[in-house]
């Protein structure tokens, strides 16, 4: 099923500058804020190309996308960019601490090139909806500089630990690359090029199946420039650079996987009213109001226990804290029209009902994030709350399993469903289609 190749690709030279100073988080995790603090790091940064400064006086001739593909030429000109002088794969390993505990985990992973299928041929499957205007962009992007800067993240089922075995014995000498990230994050990477591993590794993934955990927007752009390129071309050549894209191929059975709830954030609905919303959600919901000055555990605690048998939320009011407990039976008949797979997944209880049901916030507007903020840290969305926010709700993270299960069926979740966590830097490795 799945068609992956090694690769030469473009690294930043570490003799002339220091990786951590030239790397990124990906594009659409990058705030105006980050976007400054890059800028300031180095001449050579690479949010120079993945999302440059707009100018005023920026045309058709003479912008971010055009500038982008010009840093690329004169930064691999002048050797600050060069390219590996034979293909390899690239073991992949992020060390780190998981939010909201002391836990420290690994994650490891493959950069490859993968052959880019269509969603119905049943090699790769999505798991959200991509919207119009930043697939455009990344295809600007990638007109322009015909080259991937950042991995598209990618899960696979690896339930005995064949693949996971053999690239850990790939990373048991001091890696190529290393750099610690502003998370605290440690990334470090290992070339394989012994050619009998690589065919090894290829052999194994030929009956696996590939779902995007990350990178869909980049995965779609990926896949309409090379329907432009056969276009042009009048043919499909089956192994030119444009068919396939650069993957980072993770083990979904990783106990380095993780998956972070977004919270969602309810502001400037003018319908708002608390004694109206409790008294709606109870239908649907067990409420109880959270006294934390006698709870000894945390609202997110309470969630996370509430969670264990079956979906619960915590709504934050200007008033105080509220734990909902979905009442199963009138929750299932309330999404009757909504897939058996997706009815008991927290997210869409929060979408279907809460939010569009009880708040009357509708589908479209919640897609076009209207009265809606997502936010990660539960904290900082109860802070929202208290700077005047109308309420926010808490949740738990999508389990793999559900997400698998929806994607293979060739569902699709609501919009930011999932949040998996560490990112892969954007930098580290780079595939130049020329």
């Amino acid at each position: 099923m799945a068609d992956i190749l090694p690769f030469r690709a473009l690294r930043y030279d570490s003799h002339q500058l220091k990786l951590s100073d030239v790397v990124t988080q990906p594009y659409d995790k990058i705030t105006p804020e980050m976007q400054a603090r890059y800028y300031e790091r180095s001449p050579h940064n690479l949010v120079r190309i993945i999302l440059g400064r707009r100018g005023e006086t920026d045309n058709d001739a003479f912008n971010v996308y055009t500038r982008a593909a010009e840093y690329l030429h004169d930064w691999r000109s002048g050797g600050v960019l060069r390219q590996d002088a034979e293909p390899a794969f690239y073991l992949y390993s992020q060390n780190f601490t998981i939010p909201g505990t002391r836990d420290v985990a690994e994650r490891r992973g493959l950069i490859a090139l993968g052959r880019i299928h269509d969603y119905a041929d049943g090699v790769v499957f999505r798991h959200e909806q991509t919207l119009a205007k930043p697939r455009e962009d990344r295809l600007n992007l990638l007109r322009a500089t015909r080259a991937h800067f950042g991995q598209i993240f990618m899960l696979y089922s690896d339930p005995a630990g064949e693949l996971d075995s053999l690239l850990l014995k790939q990373g048991s000498e001091d890696p190529e690359m290393s750099v610690l990230d502003e998370y605290e994050v440690l990334h470090r990477v290992w070339p394989i090029r012994d050619s009998r591993m690589v065919r090894l590794v290829q052999e194994k993934f030929c009956d696996k199946k590939l779902l995007i955990a990350d990178g869909h927007h980049r995965y779609e752009t990926a896949l309409a420039y090379r329907n432009e390129q056969r276009a042009l071309a009048g043919t499909v050549e089956r192994n030119a650079p444009h068919e396939f894209v650069m993957m980072t191929l993770i083990p979904m059975e990783s106990r380095g996987l993780v998956i972070l709830p977004t919270h969602r954030i309810v502001q400037g609905l003018p319908t708002y009213d608390r004694e109206q919303m409790l008294e709606k959600a109870n239908r649907f919901f067990e409420i109880d109001r959270i006294d934390l000055r006698t709870e000894s555990r945390s609202a997110t605690t309470l969630l996370e226990e509430a969670g264990s048998s079956g979906t619960a939320f915590v709504a934050v009011t200007r008033q105080g804290p509220y734990l909902m407990r979905a009442k199963k039976g009138t929750v299932q008949e309330a999404l009757a029209a909504v897939s058996g797979r997706q009815r008991d997944l927290d997210v869409v209880q929060l979408h279907k009902i809460l939010l569009e049901r009880v708040l009357g916030i509708s589908e479209e507007a919640i897609r076009n994030q209207e009265h809606i903020v997502y936010e990660r840290d539960a904290s900082e969305a109860i802070s929202r709350v208290r700077q005047g926010a109308n309420v926010a709700f808490l949740l738990n993270p999508a389990r793999i399993e559900q997400v698998r299960d929806i994607a293979f069926a060739g569902e699709v979740l609501p919009q930011k469903s999932t949040d998996f966590y560490p990112k892969l830097l954007s930098g580290l490795v780079i595939y130049a289609l020329d």
